[in-house]
């Protein structure tokens, strides 16, 4: 097999011309291995109809593989001179022709160090893409978030308007006033039980 890679010729055809050789050998090789193995079932069925027949089985098979052998190798051998015919004369593109997708190069060729530069901008384009790709992934995220916290907040100053409600249906005239006044009647409280707990130590304690 060739080892030149012939990318060129990949482009155009859309697969190696190695492989399409390598394909069309193992096709003709399977073929031969068939052709034998029927040839050998046909060699056997004819014996089996001769009872004094002194040949057996495994000596059929020997010649068979011992055939095959031959058959191989004279395979390879003409298969590697067609090889080479189809990938010189056939499955290769001329160099002085351009595919379509390549014809801009004629109007528009650039150096190599043009082309060094093509890559490297493309490549500083690609990471901003990717930067800005990140940026907005986290600023969705960030957004869902705060739609979250929107909703709960939402949810809490509901929950204040219906206790205000029921503050004013039972006569209370200022819900907020009378939750400042019990928040800091709750602290009053705390910070009594923690002296009374405090007092009771120091009392077990004497």
């Amino acid at each position: 097999m060739s080892v030149d890679p012939m990318t060129y010729e990949a482009q155009f055809f859309g697969f190696t011309p190695q492989t399409c050789m390598l394909r069309v050998y193992t096709a003709f090789q399977d073929y031969l291995f068939e052709v034998m193995q029927a040839v050998e079932q046909v060699i056997l069925k004819k014996l089996g109809d001769s009872p004094a027949c002194e040949i057996s089985p495994v000596q059929i098979r020997k010649c068979t593989e011992k055939f095959l052998g031959f058959m191989k190798g004279r395979f390879d051998n003409l298969f590697g001179k067609m090889e080479q015919l189809f990938l010189q004369l056939i499955l290769r593109i001329p160099p002085n022709i351009l595919l379509p997708e390549d014809k801009p190069q004629e109007t528009h060729p650039c150096t190599a160090e043009e082309f060094q530069l093509l890559q490297k901008e493309i490549e500083q384009l690609q990471e901003k893409y990717k930067t800005e790709l990140c940026a907005k992934q986290a600023l969705l995220a960030e957004l869902e978030e705060q739609k979250i916290v929107q909703a709960k907040l939402k949810q809490v100053l509901a929950l204040f308007d219906e206790l205000e409600n029921t503050g004013r249906d039972h006569g209370t005239s200022d819900f907020r006033e009378s939750l400042v006044f019990l928040v800091q009647n709750s602290r009053k409280l705390q910070t009594i039980r923690d002296n009374v707990e405090r007092e009771g130590k120091r009392m077990k304690i004497s």
